[in-house]
């Protein structure tokens, strides 16, 4: 089921805003309106970074324009204001100007505006968190364009653009997964490896998402996207890479949403993923021996009951800042101590000591040492290329092959895990 909310997808930068352009180059608004009046199509150009995903360029189709050479060109040349607005709430998350770090023209065409990104940087995430709720919620964007100097043409054309249409939002690791809804109803995304001139059976890779990323009804409005558990970090994205494809041999991914937050009732979730699991195996060759089940938070300890609930199905478990113990109002052990010792199904449990949301050393290094044969990645922080995050970020260690043991990395471990 999709989110009810539709998104805001057409923006203009009309006639106003050309005739303050024109005023701002010291040209009449009559030059600039020789030609055709046309307007111009963009696209959001997102990527998602370790904190979140973020617009990073937007790109404007000027293939109409005629005449427009190919490079670099000012980056004074035009001017992106961006809002972004919950759309359960109609709460503004935010509304700002965009700093542009470059612009440049292809041969094509195509005008590419390169934005200001990064984390803490205001105004470019897509996912807004609503603290009540415990969630991340996509956030309806609406980018103003504004061309402040003509365009420089050789020959013929149009050095004006006369409005902007905003299009798409393009994210292409994230639109590299299908989208599904399973018989039951559960969401899910799903990454297909390429193919192969001689066909095999490929393994199968489970990413549970944490707690921010399920679904939620709020004051009787259901939220649930199938979109958040792909956004909200590199989780499932990491082992669809080119580099983790290629240690896997090729690998399915899927990615289910949870309809609300697999802690609050694990048991009954768990037949919803296998569900998914089957109708996978059944669609695509599925090498039922090669099954990985890896996860965060909320997710952490979903893999974990994933293991307990199907001992020897899944040929690994990944468990990342999981909960085992209690956690706040639960009435006792997520994960008793007799179920992680009875757990046989190769584990390597990942998480940072500076964990200031589920305690590191309740539940990731006392399931460590429950767990007979585990491995253990217990880090002091997660600093990713010089940029501090959260304590309780470790899965981006793990969605950046970070991990390793006896000169095996994280993806080789699991790839040579096998029943």
């Amino acid at each position: 089921m999709s989110s009810p909310f539709p998104r805001r997808a057409v923006l203009t930068a009309g006639a106003a805003a050309a005739t303050a352009a024109a005023a701002t180059v010291g040209l009449a608004p009559a030059a600039l309106a020789k030609g055709p009046e046309r307007s111009a199509p963009f696209t959001l150009d997102a990527e998602v970074l370790d904190g979140g995903e973020q617009i990073v360029s937007v790109t404007i189709d000027a293939t109409r324009r005629g005449g427009l050479p190919t490079g670099e060109l000012p980056t004074s040349t035009f001017t992106v204001h961006a809002r972004g607005t919950n759309p359960l709430t109609g709460e503004v998350a935010y509304d700002v100007e965009r700093p542009i770090t470059a612009v440049s023209a292809d041969h094509r065409g195509r005008i590419t505006v390169e934005l200001e990104h990064g984390n803490g940087v205001e105004g470019a995430g897509t996912l807004g968190w609503m603290g009540d709720a415990g969630r991340n919620v996509q956030l309806d964007l609406e980018y103003t364009i504004t061309q402040n100097e003509p365009l420089p043409l050789h020959g013929k054309g149009v050095p004006q653009i006369s409005s902007f249409v905003q299009g798409d939002l393009v994210s292409p690791e994230v639109d590299a997964f299908s989208s599904h809804v399973s018989a039951s109803g559960t969401n899910y995304r799903l990454f297909s490896p390429a193919r192969s001139s001689r066909p095999a059976e490929r393994p199968l890779i489970i990413w549970l998402h944490g707690g921010g990323e399920g679904g939620f009804t709020e004051e009787g409005v259901e939220y649930y996207d199938n979109e958040s558990q792909m956004r909200a970090n590199r989780g499932a994205l990491g082992v669809a890479t080119p580099e983790a494809q290629e240690i896997f041999g090729g690998a399915y991914v899927v990615a289910p949403q949870c309809p609300s937050a697999w802690m609050l009732d694990g048991p009954a979730f768990e037949p919803l993923v296998d569900e998914i699991i089957e109708e996978v195996a059944a669609a695509h060759p599925v090498d039922r021996s090669r099954v990985h089940v890896i996860g965060a938070s909320n997710g952490g300890y979903m893999t974990l009951k994933m293991v307990v609930e199907n001992p020897g199905v899944f040929a690994s478990a990944t468990p990342i800042c999981g909960v085992v113990k209690e956690y706040y109002d639960s009435p006792g052990p997520l994960v008793p101590d007799a179920e992680l010792a009875a757990i046989s199904t190769p584990t390597w449990l990942i998480a940072a000591a500076n964990d200031g949301t589920v305690d590191p050393v309740a539940n990731t290094v006392h399931a460590h040492e429950l767990i007979d044969g585990s491995i253990l990645s217990l880090y002091d922080t997660v600093t990713w290329e010089g940029v501090d995050y959260s304590g309780h970020f470790s899965w981006i260690y793990a969605s950046r092959n970070d991990p390793s043991h006896d000169g095996m990395s994280l993806w080789e471990w699991m790839a040579a895990q096998e029943l």
